[in-house]
């Protein structure tokens, strides 16, 4: 994104767990999903701003136990740093000072982006790789 001129991030989700996943599973899933949005602003050198639902959203079928949305909305600054971290399990609004030509700064010291070998991307357009 960043090569197309993005200068921040949004990932808005409605992410969550199955209610009957035990804490350990629970906590598991969610470190994984930080994780990643986390490793989207390290890799473009650019802020995330991540939100996310919470509550319990059931499943009118009854099949199952419906998703609880686990909330943990934030903002994390280019090299994945925390900027601020909403609650869990109440709506929160955060109001976040969000310095973007720090961007540039942290592109000169991570090149990621000028380091890159273009040369390797050949099969990033497959949908299987041929051998």
């Amino acid at each position: 994104m960043a090569l197309a001129g993005a200068e921040l991030l949004l990932y808005p989700t409605a992410i969550g767990w199955d209610p009957r996943d035990d804490a350990a599973e629970q906590t598991r899933q969610r470190e994984a999903w930080i994780t990643v949005q986390r490793a989207h602003a390290v890799a473009n050198g650019l802020p995330v701003v991540v939100c996310n639902r919470t509550g319990l959203e059931t499943d009118p079928s009854g099949q199952s136990s419906g998703s609880r949305f686990w909330g943990t909305s934030f903002v994390a600054g280019p090299q994945g740093e925390l900027l601020a971290t909403a609650n869990c399990d109440e709506p929160e609004i955060l109001v976040v000072d969000i310095d973007l030509a720090r961007s540039e700064q942290v592109r000169r010291i991570w090149p990621y982006l000028r380091d890159r070998r273009i040369d390797a991307y050949g099969d990033l357009v497959k949908r299987y790789r041929d051998e």
